[in-house]
């Protein structure tokens, strides 16, 4: 792993860890196909004493957000730290709140979508809701209708992969942006999927404390074009 100088918009540090807004397109961790220019490759040139971690790959990464996605991540800065943390998403004590805009005027104004999320027996690189997959937990909140469209708040509760999007689709209210499970969009090249919200306890002081991020550029004025 090397570390490489991309610029992190950290919205607050301590000795424990560190809270960024990740940027849309920068993938978490490397993987086959990209074993650079991520969010490790940055983390390990802004924090070049980060301790090994089990993962080599992962260090400090207690959580992800899809390479599209963007939003408000933290990162953990020593090992029990990590653990710290690690252990309040498995057990889902974290707050997690994400806007959302897809197609079609969402009704009831709020609701829980649970249906059970695996591999997509017809497309492997694909999620889908499937009988035998692990359980998945949705809340979601309408903030406005657009046109005919939908800003959401969404709160996963649990923390399957692509969650949000194949959850929303399966109801009828694809991920505005979204070619694989949404509908596209002459006025995004992205899925509008932002992690607005963030909130767990502090590992060393154990209080409650949360972080927020407004809608980058791109999702605002894809907001004013679909008025």
């Amino acid at each position: 792993m090397s570390p490489e100088a991309i610029p992190l918009n950290i919205i607050y540090e301590d000795d424990d860890l560190l809270v960024i807004d990740k940027p849309a397109g920068l993938p978490i961790h490397p993987a086959p196909g990209h074993y650079s220019h991520t969010l490790v490759n940055a983390i390990l040139a802004y924090l070049p004493s980060l301790p090994e971690s089990d993962d080599s790959l992962r260090p400090g990464i207690v959580h992800r957000l899809d390479k599209d996605a963007s939003g408000v991540m933290v990162v953990a800065k020593n090992s029990v730290a990590q653990a710290n943390l690690i252990n309040q998403f498995k057990t889902r004590s974290v707050v997690k709140a994400y806007l959302v805009l897809v197609k079609g005027r969402l009704t009831p104004d709020e609701g829980v979508i649970e249906a059970p999320i695996g591999r997509d027996p017809r497309n492997r690189k694909r999620m889908a809701v499937v009988a035998e997959g692990k359980e998945a937990r949705t809340q979601y909140y309408v903030i406005k209708h657009v046109g005919d469209y939908t800003l959401v708040e969404v709160r996963p509760e649990t923390g399957r992969t692509h969650q949000i999007r194949v959850h929303l689709s399966a109801i009828g209210y694809p991920v505005v942006g979204d070619s694989v499970y949404g509908v596209k969009s002459p006025h995004l090249s992205r899925p509008f999927l932002h992690a607005c919200r963030l909130g767990f306890q502090s590992p060393s002081t154990t209080e409650y404390v949360e972080f927020t991020s407004n809608l980058p550029p791109d999702l605002e004025q894809a907001l004013e074009r679909v008025a």
